[in-house]
């Protein structure tokens, strides 16, 4: 489909192709006097419904996109940019220098386990499709990555008519607001917003002066647990330590598996857990936690610290070490991607774990609606993975006092402490509960005109 540039009497248009009554599929369209940008291209997750749309025809044409500006690495953000290449994206793409580092390193590996994954269903029979394909490949990825142009945070740039600044808002490595400008008009891109006092990540700084706001909601109607994870993290591991079980933690690669191995270190020297084998089995994670050596400057650890979390692990790199992970007895502690549980490494170990009680699955951020992650921390008695059902026998919980989100009480803080007026804000990246909780709360706070956006909505911002 194409699509027209902004009229005359109009500076940009906003349309919203994703993470809108959900918090994946980050995909926002801005239509300026001569060019046409996005922000964020990412992946769709969670339900089937959703996840069918990676499927779907893009409802512009790609190539007449002149650039993609990326707030941050994680998947429902970026993982889309291959598809966009080959349907005919010749732009360049502009991140934060960590951000395109990151993707380096998840694009590749995201390629790689769609095209496993395709190969394994092909092999066992369990897809309905014949054959199954990936979504896209690692030749297609390498493609994307060439791409990649770095912007540095604070940095006002022109490009194609538009003034681009990137602004750190915590949350990963590299993760920036995005604020884009054009004659007199301005709108900010919150991305996904961490919090003020992480363990590991630095704070996000203050937003600048913006006409319009787009931002995220993902915990817009709670807050997270008082309690500190560090002592949640030690209940589990004493749990498992008395069962001689395996405690199986799902978690992000970029962020949360850092956090859970410096967590982890820490307990361990002040010999508040017994001193239990870790193992990282993501081939992706431990190039990741070598970028925190790279960008000491954007967290909050020193060169000690870093290696205090590097350590203290043992690598799990090929499949055939994951293999024989499986056969490990006695207590033992694995981290393992992703963080939902909707693929990769993990998945073999739910499989082989799950179904006996010694063990004990602990999540340690946000879980989606229709993700495995979101079925086990609600209760479910059985999981369907790689086409058969697994019973659920093990102890499964999530602290979420380890996620890198902040709640809503931390984004309005963080918003009044921006000191920002816009005329409009649009809150998304959210359930629709939690959303509309967020839009509540700002037009309490701040008198806000608040809206919720739905995919495929489009707004006129002058």
């Amino acid at each position: 489909m194409h699509f027209e540039h902004a009229k005359a009497d109009i500076d940009m248009k906003l349309r919203f192709l994703g993470a809108s009554g959900t918090v994946t599929g980050s995909r926002y369209l801005v239509q300026g006097r001569s060019s046409n940008v996005l922000v964020d291209c990412g992946l769709f997750q969670g339900v089937k419904s959703l996840r069918l749309k990676n499927w779907e025809p893009f409802s512009f044409s790609p190539n007449e996109i002149s650039s993609v500006f990326l707030t941050h690495a994680h998947l429902d953000h970026s993982g889309y940019l291959p598809r966009l290449l080959n349907e005919g994206f010749r732009g360049r793409i502009y991140c934060t220098p960590a951000t395109r580092d990151l993707c380096r390193i998840m694009l590749m590996d995201s390629a790689k386990i769609q095209e496993e994954e395709a190969r394994f269903a092909n092999r066992k029979g369990y897809s309905k499709h014949r054959p199954a394909l990936p979504l896209y490949t690692a030749g297609d990825a390498h493609s994307v990555l060439e791409r990649f142009s770095p912007i540095e945070f604070n940095k006002k740039f022109d490009h194609d008519g538009f003034q681009v600044e990137f602004t750190r808002s915590g949350h990963i490595l590299g993760a920036a607001a995005i604020k884009i400008f054009q004659d007199g008009v301005s709108v900010t891109f919150s991305g996904d917003v961490g919090r003020p006092h992480d363990s590991i990540i630095k704070a996000p700084e203050p937003l600048p002066q913006t006409d319009y706001l787009v931002v995220e909601s993902t915990y817009g109607d709670r807050r997270h647990p008082s309690i500190e994870a560090s002592g949640e993290i030690a209940r589990c591991v004493g749990e498992i330590a008395k069962s001689e079980g395996a405690l199986l933690i799902p978690a992000f690669t970029v962020g949360r598996a850092q956090q859970v191995m410096y967590e982890i270190a820490r307990l361990k020297r002040r010999s508040l857990i017994p001193d239990i084998p870790v193992f990282l089995d993501s081939p992706m994670a431990v190039n990741v936690t070598d970028l925190y050596v790279k960008y000491a400057g954007e967290h909050r650890l020193g060169r000690e610290a870093v290696g205090l979390m590097c350590d203290n692990v043992k690598y799990v790199s090929t499949v055939e070490e994951s293999k024989a992970l499986m056969n490990q007895r006695g207590p033992r502690i694995i981290i393992s991607a992703s963080g939902m549980a909707t693929g990769g490494r993990v998945l073999f170990h739910l499989e082989n774990l799950a179904s006996d009680p010694r063990n004990r699955i602990v999540f340690v951020g946000f879980q989606a609606a229709g993700t495995r992650g979101k079925s086990l921390t609600s209760g479910c008695q059985e999981i369907k993975i790689h086409g058969h059902y697994v019973p659920i026998k093990a102890t499964v919980e999530n602290i979420e006092s380890l996620s890198a989100h902040g709640d809503y009480a931390e984004i309005l803080d963080w918003l009044e402490r921006s000191r920002i007026r816009p005329r409009k804000v649009f809150v998304c990246h959210g359930e629709p509960e939690a959303s509309d909780a967020m839009r509540r709360r700002l037009e309490e706070k701040f008198h806000w005109s608040c809206v919720i956006p739905q995919v495929g909505d489009s707004w006129d911002l002058v």
